[in-house]
Protein backbone atom coordinates (compact mmCIF):
# COMPACT_ATOMS: atom_id res chain seq x y z
CA UNK A 1 0.00 0.00 0.00
CA UNK A 2 1.36 3.21 -1.26
CA UNK A 3 0.65 6.55 1.35
CA UNK A 4 0.45 9.89 -0.21
CA UNK A 5 0.93 12.86 2.47
CA UNK A 6 -1.15 15.48 2.21
CA UNK A 7 -2.06 18.81 3.44
CA UNK A 8 -3.61 18.68 6.82
CA UNK A 9 -7.05 17.63 6.80
CA UNK A 10 -9.74 17.70 10.15
CA UNK A 11 -11.51 14.85 10.95
CA UNK A 12 -14.25 16.70 12.67
CA UNK A 13 -15.23 19.11 10.07
CA UNK A 14 -19.12 18.68 11.26
CA UNK A 15 -17.78 20.46 14.90
CA UNK A 16 -17.35 23.71 12.93
CA UNK A 17 -20.93 23.73 12.44
CA UNK A 18 -21.94 23.11 16.38
CA UNK A 19 -19.06 26.15 17.04
CA UNK A 20 -20.86 28.58 14.67
CA UNK A 21 -24.12 27.66 15.84
CA UNK A 22 -22.97 28.50 19.59
CA UNK A 23 -21.86 31.58 18.38
CA UNK A 24 -24.51 32.69 16.63
CA UNK A 25 -26.44 31.82 19.93
CA UNK A 26 -24.61 34.92 21.25
CA UNK A 27 -23.19 31.99 24.53
CA UNK A 28 -19.90 33.13 24.08
CA UNK A 29 -20.81 36.49 24.67
CA UNK A 30 -22.89 35.47 27.74
CA UNK A 31 -19.71 33.09 29.27
CA UNK A 32 -17.44 36.31 28.62
CA UNK A 33 -20.10 39.21 30.37
CA UNK A 34 -20.90 36.32 33.42
CA UNK A 35 -17.72 34.33 34.25
CA UNK A 36 -14.59 36.11 36.33
CA UNK A 37 -12.79 38.16 34.44
CA UNK A 38 -9.48 36.67 32.67
CA UNK A 39 -5.76 38.57 32.81
CA UNK A 40 -5.64 40.93 29.92
CA UNK A 41 -2.66 39.12 28.59
CA UNK A 42 -4.33 35.53 28.80
CA UNK A 43 -4.51 34.22 24.94
CA UNK A 44 -7.94 32.56 25.35
CA UNK A 45 -10.96 33.80 26.54
CA UNK A 46 -13.64 31.63 28.40
CA UNK A 47 -15.61 30.82 25.53
CA UNK A 48 -12.53 29.25 24.00
CA UNK A 49 -11.61 27.10 27.50
CA UNK A 50 -15.42 26.04 27.54
CA UNK A 51 -15.75 25.69 23.89
CA UNK A 52 -12.95 23.18 23.98
CA UNK A 53 -14.19 21.06 26.87
CA UNK A 54 -17.24 20.81 25.06
CA UNK A 55 -15.61 19.97 21.81
CA UNK A 56 -14.03 16.60 23.30
CA UNK A 57 -17.48 15.05 24.03
CA UNK A 58 -18.83 16.19 20.86
CA UNK A 59 -15.88 14.46 19.09
CA UNK A 60 -16.37 11.16 20.68
CA UNK A 61 -13.98 11.92 23.68
CA UNK A 62 -14.42 10.81 27.10
CA UNK A 63 -12.18 12.39 29.31
CA UNK A 64 -10.58 15.77 29.38
CA UNK A 65 -7.29 13.89 28.30
CA UNK A 66 -8.62 13.36 24.78
CA UNK A 67 -8.25 17.09 24.42
CA UNK A 68 -4.23 17.56 23.94
CA UNK A 69 -3.98 13.69 23.24
CA UNK A 70 -6.05 13.38 20.47
CA UNK A 71 -8.04 16.43 19.30
CA UNK A 72 -5.73 19.88 19.70
CA UNK A 73 -3.89 19.34 16.60
CA UNK A 74 -6.96 19.07 14.70
CA UNK A 75 -7.99 22.38 15.18
CA UNK A 76 -4.88 24.42 14.93
CA UNK A 77 -5.32 27.44 12.84
CA UNK A 78 -9.47 27.27 13.27
CA UNK A 79 -10.91 30.42 12.60
CA UNK A 80 -13.65 29.99 15.11
CA UNK A 81 -11.86 28.93 18.17
CA UNK A 82 -8.50 29.05 19.89
CA UNK A 83 -7.92 25.65 21.85
CA UNK A 84 -6.07 25.68 25.12
CA UNK A 85 -3.87 23.16 26.47
CA UNK A 86 -5.45 20.70 28.60
CA UNK A 87 -3.82 22.10 32.08
CA UNK A 88 -5.02 25.40 30.79
CA UNK A 89 -8.67 24.26 30.91
CA UNK A 90 -9.00 22.16 34.00
CA UNK A 91 -6.95 24.99 35.54
CA UNK A 92 -9.62 27.70 34.84
CA UNK A 93 -12.34 25.79 35.54
CA UNK A 94 -10.89 24.71 38.59
CA UNK A 95 -10.88 28.90 39.45
CA UNK A 96 -14.49 28.67 39.24
CA UNK A 97 -14.88 26.69 42.38
CA UNK A 98 -16.75 28.00 45.59
CA UNK A 99 -15.88 26.15 48.95
CA UNK A 100 -18.13 23.54 49.92
CA UNK A 101 -20.44 24.22 52.58
CA UNK A 102 -21.43 21.75 55.93
CA UNK A 103 -25.22 21.09 56.68
CA UNK A 104 -26.77 19.31 59.88
CA UNK A 105 -29.90 17.51 59.23
CA UNK A 106 -32.67 18.33 62.22
CA UNK A 107 -32.53 15.11 63.76
CA UNK A 108 -29.31 12.94 63.51
CA UNK A 109 -27.37 15.91 64.26
CA UNK A 110 -24.52 14.39 61.82
CA UNK A 111 -22.65 16.75 59.09
CA UNK A 112 -23.50 16.86 55.57
CA UNK A 113 -21.57 18.35 52.86
CA UNK A 114 -22.81 19.94 49.74
CA UNK A 115 -21.55 21.88 47.28
CA UNK A 116 -23.97 25.14 46.18
CA UNK A 117 -22.58 26.37 42.99
CA UNK A 118 -25.45 29.52 42.50
CA UNK A 119 -23.83 31.62 39.90
CA UNK A 120 -23.23 28.32 37.77
CA UNK A 121 -26.47 27.58 38.05
CA UNK A 122 -27.66 31.02 36.61
CA UNK A 123 -25.45 30.87 33.95
CA UNK A 124 -27.21 27.31 32.86
CA UNK A 125 -30.33 28.97 33.23
CA UNK A 126 -29.28 32.28 30.84
CA UNK A 127 -28.31 30.00 28.43
CA UNK A 128 -31.09 28.13 28.75
CA UNK A 129 -33.02 30.82 27.90
CA UNK A 130 -30.70 31.79 24.86
CA UNK A 131 -31.91 28.15 22.88
CA UNK A 132 -35.28 28.61 21.23
CA UNK A 133 -36.51 25.22 22.27
CA UNK A 134 -36.82 25.91 26.02
CA UNK A 135 -39.71 27.13 27.12
CA UNK A 136 -40.32 28.82 30.88
CA UNK A 137 -44.28 29.18 31.22
CA UNK A 138 -45.25 26.43 33.19
CA UNK A 139 -43.15 24.12 33.16
CA UNK A 140 -43.15 20.69 34.53
CA UNK A 141 -40.05 20.12 36.64
CA UNK A 142 -38.68 16.94 37.83
CA UNK A 143 -36.33 16.26 40.59
CA UNK A 144 -34.18 13.04 41.29
CA UNK A 145 -31.05 12.43 42.79
CA UNK A 146 -28.18 9.99 41.35
CA UNK A 147 -25.24 8.14 42.36
CA UNK A 148 -21.68 8.80 40.75
CA UNK A 149 -19.51 5.95 41.91
CA UNK A 150 -15.87 7.73 42.51
CA UNK A 151 -13.13 6.97 44.35
CA UNK A 152 -12.03 10.58 44.98
CA UNK A 153 -10.37 11.32 48.18
CA UNK A 154 -13.28 12.97 49.73
CA UNK A 155 -16.06 11.04 48.47
CA UNK A 156 -17.89 9.01 50.79
CA UNK A 157 -19.73 5.64 51.28
CA UNK A 158 -23.46 5.69 49.42
CA UNK A 159 -26.47 3.55 50.56
CA UNK A 160 -25.17 1.14 47.78
CA UNK A 161 -21.83 0.62 50.09
CA UNK A 162 -19.45 2.02 47.35
CA UNK A 163 -17.88 5.68 47.35
CA UNK A 164 -19.08 8.77 45.62
CA UNK A 165 -21.43 11.62 45.22
CA UNK A 166 -25.38 11.92 45.71
CA UNK A 167 -26.13 15.11 43.25
CA UNK A 168 -29.49 16.44 43.34
CA UNK A 169 -30.61 17.24 39.48
CA UNK A 170 -33.57 19.21 38.49
CA UNK A 171 -35.00 18.87 34.37
CA UNK A 172 -37.52 20.09 32.47
CA UNK A 173 -37.71 17.91 29.85
CA UNK A 174 -34.88 17.02 28.14
CA UNK A 175 -32.78 20.20 29.40
CA UNK A 176 -30.83 20.04 33.17
CA UNK A 177 -31.90 23.09 35.04
CA UNK A 178 -30.23 22.78 38.58
CA UNK A 179 -27.63 20.76 40.00
CA UNK A 180 -26.39 20.55 43.36
CA UNK A 181 -23.96 17.95 44.59
CA UNK A 182 -23.72 16.03 48.12
CA UNK A 183 -21.83 13.88 49.24
CA UNK A 184 -22.11 9.97 48.90
CA UNK A 185 -23.70 9.48 52.64
CA UNK A 186 -25.96 11.88 51.89
CA UNK A 187 -29.29 10.44 51.05
CA UNK A 188 -31.83 12.01 49.05
CA UNK A 189 -33.83 12.57 51.50
CA UNK A 190 -31.66 14.15 53.47
CA UNK A 191 -32.18 17.91 53.67
CA UNK A 192 -33.87 17.85 50.86
CA UNK A 193 -36.65 20.42 51.14
CA UNK A 194 -33.64 23.03 51.28
CA UNK A 195 -32.54 21.94 48.07
CA UNK A 196 -36.27 22.31 46.59
CA UNK A 197 -36.33 25.84 48.37
CA UNK A 198 -32.95 26.79 46.14
CA UNK A 199 -33.69 25.75 43.08
CA UNK A 200 -37.17 27.04 42.81
CA UNK A 201 -36.05 29.99 44.00
CA UNK A 202 -33.32 30.54 41.30
CA UNK A 203 -35.63 29.24 38.58
CA UNK A 204 -37.91 31.81 39.56
CA UNK A 205 -35.35 34.40 39.23
CA UNK A 206 -35.18 33.34 35.87
CA UNK A 207 -38.78 33.90 35.15
CA UNK A 208 -39.68 29.86 35.05
CA UNK A 209 -42.83 28.99 36.73
CA UNK A 210 -43.74 25.72 37.78
CA UNK A 211 -46.81 24.16 37.15
CA UNK A 212 -45.65 20.38 38.10
CA UNK A 213 -43.39 19.07 40.56
CA UNK A 214 -42.81 15.08 39.81
CA UNK A 215 -40.26 12.92 42.00
CA UNK A 216 -39.54 9.67 43.71
CA UNK A 217 -40.47 8.16 47.10
CA UNK A 218 -37.54 9.94 48.36
CA UNK A 219 -38.89 13.01 48.34
CA UNK A 220 -42.29 11.76 50.55
CA UNK A 221 -41.87 13.64 53.71
CA UNK A 222 -43.38 16.48 55.43
CA UNK A 223 -41.07 19.15 54.75
CA UNK A 224 -40.27 18.15 50.99
CA UNK A 225 -44.05 18.19 50.01
CA UNK A 226 -44.69 21.49 52.15
CA UNK A 227 -41.22 22.95 50.35
CA UNK A 228 -43.01 21.70 46.60
CA UNK A 229 -46.48 23.32 47.34
CA UNK A 230 -44.73 26.60 47.66
CA UNK A 231 -43.44 26.70 44.17
CA UNK A 232 -46.09 24.97 41.97
CA UNK A 233 -49.32 23.84 41.35
CA UNK A 234 -49.26 20.43 41.78
CA UNK A 235 -47.14 17.29 42.50
CA UNK A 236 -46.93 13.97 41.69
CA UNK A 237 -44.51 11.80 43.92
CA UNK A 238 -44.30 8.04 44.97
CA UNK A 239 -45.80 7.05 48.07
CA UNK A 240 -43.88 4.93 50.87
CA UNK A 241 -45.71 2.21 51.94
CA UNK A 242 -46.60 3.08 55.62
CA UNK A 243 -49.35 2.23 58.06
CA UNK A 244 -51.57 5.01 57.52
CA UNK A 245 -51.03 4.59 53.45
CA UNK A 246 -52.16 0.96 54.01
CA UNK A 247 -55.05 1.56 55.95
CA UNK A 248 -56.14 4.46 53.12
CA UNK A 249 -56.06 1.95 50.75
CA UNK A 250 -58.75 -0.41 52.36
CA UNK A 251 -61.14 2.63 51.72
CA UNK A 252 -60.95 1.85 47.48
CA UNK A 253 -64.03 0.30 46.87
CA UNK A 254 -63.43 -0.09 43.10
CA UNK A 255 -60.79 -1.33 41.13
CA UNK A 256 -60.28 -1.28 37.45
CA UNK A 257 -58.59 -4.02 36.20
CA UNK A 258 -55.45 -3.28 33.66
CA UNK A 259 -53.91 -5.97 31.39
CA UNK A 260 -50.44 -5.06 31.04
CA UNK A 261 -48.57 -8.00 28.94
CA UNK A 262 -49.78 -11.17 30.51
CA UNK A 263 -50.07 -9.53 34.05
CA UNK A 264 -52.80 -8.09 35.58
CA UNK A 265 -52.90 -4.93 37.35
CA UNK A 266 -55.75 -3.06 39.13
CA UNK A 267 -55.92 1.08 39.74
CA UNK A 268 -57.74 2.61 41.82
CA UNK A 269 -57.83 5.98 44.17
CA UNK A 270 -58.77 7.64 47.57
CA UNK A 271 -57.69 10.45 49.72
CA UNK A 272 -56.38 10.86 52.62
CA UNK A 273 -53.76 12.65 55.15
CA UNK A 274 -50.21 11.78 55.65
CA UNK A 275 -47.77 12.66 57.71
CA UNK A 276 -50.10 13.30 60.82
CA UNK A 277 -47.58 11.23 63.26
CA UNK A 278 -44.72 13.44 62.18
CA UNK A 279 -47.03 16.61 62.99
CA UNK A 280 -47.96 15.40 66.35
CA UNK A 281 -44.34 14.11 67.18
CA UNK A 282 -42.97 17.82 66.36
CA UNK A 283 -46.63 19.47 68.00
CA UNK A 284 -47.39 20.95 65.11
CA UNK A 285 -51.29 21.51 64.83
CA UNK A 286 -53.07 18.41 63.02
CA UNK A 287 -55.70 20.48 61.71
CA UNK A 288 -53.41 22.20 59.29
CA UNK A 289 -52.79 19.31 57.32
CA UNK A 290 -53.74 18.62 53.92
CA UNK A 291 -55.80 16.22 52.30
CA UNK A 292 -54.51 14.46 49.18
CA UNK A 293 -55.35 12.04 46.66
CA UNK A 294 -53.45 8.38 46.02
CA UNK A 295 -53.47 6.59 43.22
CA UNK A 296 -53.02 3.28 43.61
CA UNK A 297 -51.66 0.51 41.46
CA UNK A 298 -52.33 -3.33 43.31
CA UNK A 299 -50.57 -6.31 41.77
CA UNK A 300 -50.74 -10.36 43.06
CA UNK A 301 -48.42 -11.57 45.07
CA UNK A 302 -46.61 -14.63 43.57
CA UNK A 303 -45.83 -15.90 46.88
CA UNK A 304 -49.45 -15.24 48.14
CA UNK A 305 -48.47 -13.48 51.27
CA UNK A 306 -51.55 -11.68 52.72
CA UNK A 307 -50.79 -7.83 53.91
CA UNK A 308 -52.03 -7.88 57.48
CA UNK A 309 -53.88 -4.14 57.12
CA UNK A 310 -55.35 -5.02 53.39
CA UNK A 311 -56.27 -8.71 53.92
CA UNK A 312 -54.85 -9.22 50.44
CA UNK A 313 -52.20 -10.91 48.75
CA UNK A 314 -50.90 -8.24 46.57
CA UNK A 315 -48.11 -5.44 46.23
CA UNK A 316 -48.97 -1.93 45.95
CA UNK A 317 -47.51 1.13 44.49
CA UNK A 318 -49.04 4.39 45.25
CA UNK A 319 -48.78 7.64 43.78
CA UNK A 320 -50.02 11.28 45.40
CA UNK A 321 -50.91 13.94 44.25
CA UNK A 322 -52.96 17.25 44.51
CA UNK A 323 -54.56 16.66 41.15
CA UNK A 324 -58.35 15.66 42.16
CA UNK A 325 -59.15 16.11 38.21
CA UNK A 326 -57.65 13.75 36.19
CA UNK A 327 -58.74 9.82 36.09
CA UNK A 328 -56.70 7.37 38.00
CA UNK A 329 -54.98 6.40 34.59
CA UNK A 330 -53.94 9.90 33.18
CA UNK A 331 -52.20 9.95 36.98
CA UNK A 332 -49.98 6.73 36.33
CA UNK A 333 -48.94 7.59 32.67
CA UNK A 334 -48.01 10.99 33.66
CA UNK A 335 -46.27 10.09 36.78
CA UNK A 336 -44.18 7.06 34.55
CA UNK A 337 -43.22 9.69 32.41
CA UNK A 338 -40.82 10.76 34.93
CA UNK A 339 -39.10 7.60 33.83
CA UNK A 340 -37.75 9.35 30.36
CA UNK A 341 -36.40 11.78 32.57
CA UNK A 342 -34.64 9.33 34.24
CA UNK A 343 -32.48 8.22 31.35
CA UNK A 344 -31.21 11.58 31.18
CA UNK A 345 -29.10 9.97 33.93
CA UNK A 346 -27.85 7.62 31.89
CA UNK A 347 -26.89 10.25 29.02
CA UNK A 348 -25.29 12.57 31.05
CA UNK A 349 -22.77 9.80 32.91
CA UNK A 350 -22.08 8.26 29.42
CA UNK A 351 -21.86 10.85 27.23
CA UNK A 352 -20.97 13.77 28.60
CA UNK A 353 -18.70 12.03 31.19
CA UNK A 354 -20.05 12.53 34.77
CA UNK A 355 -18.76 9.09 35.13
CA UNK A 356 -15.67 10.43 34.40
CA UNK A 357 -14.83 13.48 37.31
CA UNK A 358 -12.03 14.94 36.73
CA UNK A 359 -10.84 17.35 39.58
CA UNK A 360 -10.44 15.51 43.12
CA UNK A 361 -12.72 17.87 45.35
CA UNK A 362 -16.58 17.61 45.60
CA UNK A 363 -16.48 21.57 44.97
CA UNK A 364 -14.81 21.19 41.65
CA UNK A 365 -16.02 18.28 40.42
CA UNK A 366 -19.29 20.36 41.13
CA UNK A 367 -18.11 22.89 38.37
CA UNK A 368 -17.43 20.20 36.02
CA UNK A 369 -21.02 18.41 36.77
CA UNK A 370 -22.79 21.62 35.84
CA UNK A 371 -20.54 22.59 33.04
CA UNK A 372 -21.13 19.17 31.24
CA UNK A 373 -24.89 19.78 31.91
CA UNK A 374 -24.62 22.70 29.92
CA UNK A 375 -22.95 21.14 27.02
CA UNK A 376 -25.61 18.47 27.12
CA UNK A 377 -28.30 21.35 27.31
CA UNK A 378 -26.58 22.77 24.36
CA UNK A 379 -27.02 19.34 22.23
CA UNK A 380 -30.45 18.75 22.37
CA UNK A 381 -30.28 22.12 20.72
CA UNK A 382 -27.93 21.22 18.01
CA UNK A 383 -29.21 18.19 17.47
CA UNK A 384 -33.27 19.30 17.07
CA UNK A 385 -31.49 22.19 15.04
CA UNK A 386 -29.73 20.38 12.54
CA UNK A 387 -31.77 17.10 12.59
CA UNK A 388 -34.22 19.54 10.25
CA UNK A 389 -31.20 20.22 8.20
CA UNK A 390 -30.20 16.94 7.08
CA UNK A 391 -31.96 13.79 6.65
CA UNK A 392 -28.75 11.50 8.55
CA UNK A 393 -30.11 12.69 11.78
CA UNK A 394 -32.99 12.64 14.03
CA UNK A 395 -33.94 14.34 16.89
CA UNK A 396 -33.91 11.44 19.47
CA UNK A 397 -30.41 10.25 18.03
CA UNK A 398 -28.14 9.86 20.91
CA UNK A 399 -24.04 11.41 20.92
CA UNK A 400 -22.75 8.35 19.66
CA UNK A 401 -24.77 8.80 16.46
CA UNK A 402 -24.46 12.09 15.82
CA UNK A 403 -20.88 12.05 15.79
CA UNK A 404 -20.72 9.21 13.30
CA UNK A 405 -22.90 11.19 11.12
CA UNK A 406 -22.50 14.81 11.49
CA UNK A 407 -19.43 15.36 13.30
CA UNK A 408 -17.05 13.28 11.90
CA UNK A 409 -16.69 14.61 8.32
CA UNK A 410 -13.17 15.35 6.92
CA UNK A 411 -12.77 19.10 6.03
CA UNK A 412 -10.58 22.18 6.24
CA UNK A 413 -10.39 25.70 5.93
CA UNK A 414 -9.57 27.33 2.69
CA UNK A 415 -9.04 30.79 1.52
CA UNK A 416 -11.00 31.62 -1.44
CA UNK A 417 -12.18 35.57 -2.59
CA UNK A 418 -10.08 36.86 0.41
CA UNK A 419 -12.66 34.81 2.99
CA UNK A 420 -12.49 31.56 4.76
CA UNK A 421 -14.26 29.32 3.81
CA UNK A 422 -14.89 25.45 5.12
CA UNK A 423 -14.16 22.68 2.79
CA UNK A 424 -16.18 19.35 3.41
CA UNK A 425 -15.34 16.16 1.84
CA UNK A 426 -17.48 13.46 0.90
CA UNK A 427 -21.25 13.63 0.28
CA UNK A 428 -22.76 15.17 3.40
CA UNK A 429 -26.23 16.29 1.87
CA UNK A 430 -25.41 19.52 4.87
CA UNK A 431 -27.80 22.35 3.93
CA UNK A 432 -26.55 26.09 5.67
Amino acid sequence: MKILNSPAISPFGGLNFIIEETIKLKIDKLLEENLPMLPKQSTYNWFDIVMSYWSVFFCGGDCAEDLSVNLRKSFRDNPLIKVPSLDRVLNRLKSLAVPAELFVAKRDKKEHLFSLTDELNRLNLQMLSLLPGFEKGNVILDYDNTIIFTEKADAELTYKKENGYCPGVGMVGRHVVYVENRNGKSNAHILQHETIDRMAALLEEAGITIDVIRADSASYTYNIIKSMEKCTNRIFVKAWMTETLEKAITKIEEWEEIKVGDDTLFWGSTSFTPFVRYAKGNKEKTNSLKEYRIVVTKEARRDGQLNLFTGEAYNYSAIMTNDFEMTDDEVVFFYNARGAREREFDVLKNDFGWDRMPFSKLEQNSVFLIVMAMCKNLYVHMIEKFSGLTKVLSPHFRIKKFIFRFICVPGKWVCSGRTRKLRLYGSTGFKT
